[in-house]
């Protein structure tokens, strides 16, 4: 148990570093399933079909953005 203590604070900034790199793959297709699905949603409320494409590519568009800006954090960090 005490060899476990001494890696405390240096494993607790390794599970950060993993999450923030996990956040990275996952924002990219939620990003994208959600421009879908509220684009198909207004299509049919509003009747507009070509809104659910609309979406997904706002939605891309959001998720790369998302994933630029968390790939720049995590590069300055390393630095």
């Amino acid at each position: 148990m005490d060899a476990m203590a001494d890696n405390g604070p240096n494993l607790k900034k390794q599970w950060v570093s993993a999450e923030k790199l996990i956040m990275l793959g996952i924002s990219l297709p939620a990003a994208t399933f959600a421009g879908w699905a509220m684009g198909a949603l207004l299509d049919r409320w509003l009747h507009i079909h070509w809104l659910p494409i609309a979406g997904l590519v706002l939605g891309t568009v959001a998720g790369f953005a998302q994933f630029i800006r968390g790939a720049m954090a995590a590069m300055k960090e390393q630095e």
